[in-house]
């Protein structure tokens, strides 16, 4: 089994990221940069599929990755309709929707596409993928918002969260589906959810609404003033939805989603920028305690993980606040091609079962 290989693929909107795992060891890791003027030629992203594909192909060969020798491709599973979480063959069905999505376009979407074609293209490969960001679980109590026109969705970075709650789980001798955690994925959106017994009962919408802000997302806002706004003639809708999911959170505040540079500007005594940065983990430990009340104050453990992670000023922000609930553990970073393939290699050991979408 560990002479299996295992490839993970993972389009972003301006990279495709790559990697070959033997076992629980990557021998190959690579990530692709794609130029504006690159992409500028595709009118959807599904159009880019034949090019990212080949692009794959290229960096193999040139590695001399043997593919006859992988068992597994593994994509990142896009906006497709919710699923409960797990991993996923590739079928027509998926691909289908991921063409069509009902939840939008995202580079994501070909994940599952590239995956498909290439294991096709191998002798014994089959291709799947994981934990996409529509993973829901959500009970039927999270699910109801304050008026019968909206219902609350699952969109959050379902596969760092699983993993890093599975890590956790094996870290401490137990088992995932055993703990009640809540979860904190830091990234250019921030997640905050509710693990019970394996399950994410509830979660803040991260891709475009609700929650704390974020490096590039508002957040909850205050939603008649949103209205109102709305019908000032002042902003487009385009320019509406910027501001909720791209130019909010702290690039409306402080002109910038690096949250390192703003660590920096706060240590070099720009008090405002110290403010935005505090007001934000403010904002994350709320959420966290909002999360305690779902699993009625049983917690297990907080682990707080994702790229602002690393900031050991943020993060005791947050502990800082919320280290009554439950002991807080942190995970800095995100290994999503780890994950992917992870996931694949759990198919080939036949650990977990995998799911027909």
């Amino acid at each position: 089994m560990e002479d299996f290989r295992i490839l993970a693929i993972n389009p972003g909107s301006t990279s495709t990221k790559i990697a070959v795992f033997q076992g629980n060891n990557p021998v190959f890791v690579r990530t692709i940069t794609h130029s504006a003027e690159e992409l500028s030629k595709y009118d959807k992203v599904t159009d880019q599929y034949a090019f990212r594909k080949e692009i794959i192909y290229k960096q193999l060969e040139e590695a001399g990755v043997e593919l006859e020798n992988i068992r597994a491709v593994v994509g990142r599973g896009g906006l497709t309709k919710p699923i409960p979480s797990g991993v996923y063959e590739v079928n027509e069905a998926m691909k289908n929707d991921m063409a069509n999505s009902p939840m939008g376009e995202h580079a994501s979407n070909l994940g599952g596409f590239i995956a498909d074609d290439i294991a096709r293209s191998l002798p014994n490969a089959r291709a799947f993928i994981a934990d996409p960001v529509v993973v829901d679980e959500l009970s039927e109590l999270a699910r109801v918002s304050g008026h019968p026109e909206f219902s609350r969705k699952s969109i959050f970075h379902a596969l760092n969260q699983k993993a890093i709650a599975r890590q956790h789980a094996r870290s401490i001798m137990r088992k995932y589906e055993d703990l009640n955690l809540i979860v904190v994925h830091l990234g250019g959106g921030i997640s905050v959810g509710a693990h019970q017994k394996g399950l994410v009962v509830d979660v803040n919408q991260a891709l475009d609404g609700e929650g704390p802000f974020s490096p590039e997302r508002s957040g909850t806002l205050p939603s008649a003033d949103l209205v109102r706004l709305s019908y000032s003639g002042k902003f487009t809708q385009k320019e509406l939805l910027q501001m909720v999911k791209g130019k909010g959170g702290m690039t409306a505040f402080l002109g910038t989603n690096n949250a390192y540079e703003v660590e920096k500007r706060a240590q070099a005594g720009d008090d405002y920028a110290k403010f935005i940065f505090e007001a934000m983990a403010y904002q994350v430990a709320k959420t966290i305690g909002a999360m305690s009340t779902v699993l009625k104050g049983e917690v297990d453990g907080i682990l707080i993980t994702g790229g602002i992670a690393h900031s050991k000023w943020f993060v005791n922000q947050v502990i800082e606040r919320v280290y009554k609930i439950a002991p807080v553990h942190v995970y800095p970073g995100e290994d999503e091609m780890r994950a992917l393939a992870m996931n694949g290699l759990m198919v080939l050991k036949g650990e977990v079962e995998v799911k027909e979408y």
